[in-house]
């Protein structure tokens, strides 16, 4: 019998209402002949409320405890859906991620995964029950629980999928698929058939929500399949499972090889949340930009763009970089405290700009598409502060007023608008 991992987001879970739609989904993939397994996240909001309430009991928390008491919400949601299940005739059973053993490190709060030992997950599956495993969990060397960070669950799914070697992962979300652009913003965006691992990683990485970026890494290191679809569909569509070929509901996500029409560029992304850090007037002398940027590592804070002016004499440069937006004002603080050291003049910090990225695996076959990019913004007068590329992938940092803009011109531009 085919096997198949299905995952269900917070927004797919948010009322026992919700919970119900979604047993309906299982059920279609049970009466299908599939063996399933089911990973959940926490019903919407629930997380917020425990990470609250945590922060309420005490400031000084023992990281432990935290995650004991945020992993609570996938454990609720998985024994809800697997009591509605059993009133719909369903056999099935919930479990928590030290039962499967979803075994990890000890680094509490963003932990990652080490082993899952899916013997017992297999069997329970073999004898004809669905397994539920709340997602976003599992356990240190040293037995206590652990949590894999915000979004965890999408690792959860691809991680059990790959340990029971599952011929598919459902992620089911709110949205019906991945597009060429966020469609609030591109009306004309389209729903992509097919994208593979590399440009749905940089996608993710570079603003797009739709999937955790550690799941799809995941799932490109150990070949998992995953489609991403619509929890609002109506459960009695056809089932999934068996195409894995990009003609069933949603966006199948796949090696590069499969995904056949070689597009130049599969879609724009951007980010709103970075932040621009410069220094004025830094000594451009060898070791400075070690200074700097080694004291925002010891900060736990990573950098993105780049961008370094020499001044006429050679003496002085101002270096431009982005963080985070959540990162600025520590960023700022680091860098204040070693003024001395690094000896510039000034130190500004904004938040009011985007970042807007080109995507596609064609890129690296086809020359010009930079160049594409720059003329067609400057045509439209938007300025660009920073560049960053890599093989399938063009980053712009420009003014936050003209993100829309940008977007839908270079969406234009490429050929992505829906007929």
């Amino acid at each position: 019998m085919p096997l198949l991992v299905m995952k269900f987001g917070g927004t797919s879970v948010a009322t026992v209402d919700k919970i119900r739609n979604v047993a309906a989904h299982v059920k279609r993939e049970v009466e299908a002949g599939n063996r399933c397994a089911v990973v959940v996240s926490a019903m919407a909001g629930h997380t917020n409320q425990l990470v609250q309430w945590t922060q309420e009991a005490g400031s000084e928390f023992d990281a432990r405890e935290y995650d004991a008491v945020v992993s609570s919400g996938e454990q609720i949601t998985a024994g809800l859906l697997a009591t509605v299940l059993k009133s719909i005739g369903i056999k099935a059973r919930s479990w928590q991620g030290w039962q499967v053993p979803i075994q990890t490190d000890d680094v509490h709060g963003a932990a990652r995964i080490a082993n899952i030992d899916a013997e017992n997950l297999l069997s329970s599956l073999d004898g004809g029950e669905v397994g539920i495993v709340a997602g976003f969990q599992g356990i240190s060397p040293d037995g206590h629980i652990t949590t894999l960070g915000r979004g965890g669950s999408d690792t959860t799914a691809v991680a059990v999928a790959a340990a029971i070697k599952a011929d598919l992962c459902d992620i089911y979300t709110d949205v019906d698929g991945i597009y060429t652009a966020d469609p609030r913003m591109v009306p004309r965006a389209r729903r992509l058939d097919k994208i593979s691992y590399e440009e749905m990683l940089e996608m993710a990485s570079l603003g797009a929500k739709v999937l955790q970026t550690r799941s799809v890494q995941m799932a490109m290191v150990h070949g998992v399949k995953l489609q991403v679809r619509s929890s609002f569909d109506p459960p009695e569509a056809a089932a999934s499972l068996n195409r894995g070929d990009g003609s069933g509901p949603g966006t199948l996500v796949c090696d590069e090889e499969e995904t056949v029409e070689q597009r130049v560029v599969s879609g724009i992304a951007y980010a709103k949340d970075e932040a621009k850090v410069t220094l004025v007037n830094v000594a451009d002398k060898p070791g400075v930009a070690a200074g700097v940027f080694g004291r925002l590592a010891d900060a736990n804070i990573n950098v993105d763009m780049i961008v370094q002016n020499v001044s006429d004499d050679g003496r002085f440069t101002d270096l431009t970089f982005t963080v985070l937006d959540s990162d600025l004002k520590k960023a700022l603080a680091v860098l204040k405290d070693a003024k001395g050291e690094i000896g510039y003049k000034e130190l500004k910090g904004s938040t009011d700009i985007a970042k807007i990225s080109v995507i596609g695996v064609g890129m690296r076959s086809h020359a010009g598409v930079a160049a594409q990019t720059f003329a067609a913004l400057a045509e439209k007068g938007i300025n660009i502060e920073a560049i960053s590329t890599s093989e399938i992938k063009i980053s712009v940092l420009i003014d936050a007023a003209y993100a829309e803009l940008a977007v839908r011109t270079l969406h234009t531009l490429y050929g992505l608008d829906a007929n």
